[in-house]
């Protein structure tokens, strides 16, 4: 490869025509029989956009920028390929993705793993919160691929014994916008010196920001641009709402919600770990099945939650923007946005759960007094103004006197809560099904303080 390192305008992708992509499938698009097997046990019968677009130009060898919505198939459009070449060229520590998120880290190992079943794929998960010795080990066995949030990569790479990555064939930057965002650009430009520059390199991000742009710069040898949206766009089987209430009554709006359209899967969106845990005690005094996903749960409880979500025993999840991105889970049917996001594009990203993969879905969000203005960001963002979601007000307040009791007794849990983590370090409850009851790592309250102190 003797192309410049530096291009600044990537060339893009010529669309494809409409009528021919009826008619593609994974074998026109150049993958191998074995992984077209896979796609099939996957359910994967065609492909989406963005892969009709990537794959061929991938198994060309060339650097990709793909640009594409939430729930597009973007897994897919760099596994196939990488699984792909690995086949022609075996060798290990054959592939690197980073992701923004260890959930998301966890999730594209399952795709790999399940695409690459058949072949004998190894993938390792290197990611925070979970012991670091165990994947020493793994790392030891030398796994075909990597996926790893960068921070825990480079602690590997510099504390553990005889791993590098001098022989690393495919780079690839999952939701690469939200990397930079997360303040990671330190850690990818370490990354970035210590593996090889003769390297294909695929940058995927759901928006094209600025910092992206400098990383594709620096990392990319003239990329083609797969863009599928070039607008910052919601899906179209998207049912889109709003409802406009005041702040006091959010809690009693969102009981109404759940109870109208009773038999659905929610997601709902919280902007704090402490406003996720009081709602998730607040409904389940009021005898909903909720469960809580947030920052400041252990990765085992934060696993278990989204497993316990994904296979249905629970119905409602409240989650942090944590769960924003990239996370598949197949049957959400509502998304609401229980607080306002404030980065108008983690509205596309939250909602972007539900209606995935051609399926249609429901996002409500809660626009109180003080957040029109962030509203009116979104609708500009996204180009559309939204209808209001219908509701009866007298049936909301009759719902008043309940929902207020149910979060005087939540603020009490949490407060007990916040208490006996003072009084004790252990974990209270860790064995309890019900997390939210006593043993979501119970700092929610209390944890903060006691770092301070200890400083």
């Amino acid at each position: 490869m003797a192309a410049p390192e530096e291009s600044d305008s990537p060339t893009e992708a010529s669309q494809p025509v409409m009528e021919e992509e009826e008619t593609k499938t994974f074998k026109d698009l150049g993958v191998t029989d074995v992984l077209c097997e896979a796609c099939d046990q996957l359910g994967w019968t065609k492909p989406t956009k963005i892969q009709i677009e990537a794959i061929p130009l991938a198994l060309q060898g060339r650097d990709i920028i793909g640009l594409a919505e939430t729930g597009s198939g973007k897994t897919g459009a760099f596994a196939l390929p990488i699984l792909n070449a690995l086949l022609e060229t075996p060798q290990r520590l054959f592939a690197l993705v980073l992701t923004p998120t260890r959930e998301l880290a966890f999730q594209i190992s399952e795709q790999f793993e399940a695409l690459g079943s058949s072949i004998g794929v190894q993938s390792a998960v290197i990611v925070g919160g979970i012991d670091s010795m165990s994947q020493s080990l793994a790392l030891a066995k030398k796994p075909h691929i990597i996926i790893a949030t960068p921070g825990r990569l480079i602690d590997h790479l510099e504390n553990t014994k005889g791993f590098n990555l001098r022989a690393l064939k495919y780079l690839v930057m999952d939701e690469a916008d939200r990397i930079l965002n997360m303040d990671f650009e330190t850690e990818v430009d370490k990354i970035l010196k210590v593996i090889p520059r003769d390297r294909k390199t695929f940058l995927f991000s759901a928006t094209m920001t600025k910092k992206v742009q400098k990383l594709q710069r620096a990392a990319l040898k003239n990329p083609v641009k797969c863009a599928v949206s070039s607008k910052y766009q919601t899906v179209e089987k998207l049912q889109q709402y709003y409802i406009f209430i005041p702040s006091k009554f959010k809690d009693t709006y969102l009981v109404y919600i759940l109870n109208e359209l009773a038999g659905n899967s929610f997601m709902i969106f919280c902007s704090t770990c402490n406003n996720t845990q009081r709602t998730a005690l607040l409904l389940r005094n009021l005898g909903f099945t909720a469960i809580p996903l947030h920052g400041q749960m252990s990765q085992s409880k934060r696993l278990g939650s989204l497993n316990k979500f994904k296979a249905k025993a629970r119905s409602i999840l409240l989650a942090t923007d944590v769960a924003s991105r990239g996370l598949d889970i197949p049957h959400v049917d509502v998304v609401v946005n229980f607080d306002i996001p404030t980065h108008s594009k983690d509205y596309i990203h939250r909602v972007g759960r539900t209606a995935r993969a051609g399926r249609s879905g429901k996002a409500i969000t809660f626009v109180t007094q003080y957040d029109v203005e962030l509203f009116q960001h979104i609708e500009h963002l996204i180009g559309k103004k939204l209808p209001v979601f219908p509701t009866q007000d007298d049936e909301v307040m009759m719902l008043a006197e309940r929902v207020a009791e149910a979060q005087r007794f939540a603020r009490m849990e949490l407060r007990e809560h916040g208490e006996k983590k003072k009084r004790s370090r252990e974990d209270a409850g860790d064995n309890d099904d019900t997390e939210g009851a006593i043993g979501v790592r119970n700092k929610v309250a209390g944890g903060k303080m006691k770092k301070r102190k200890g400083r």
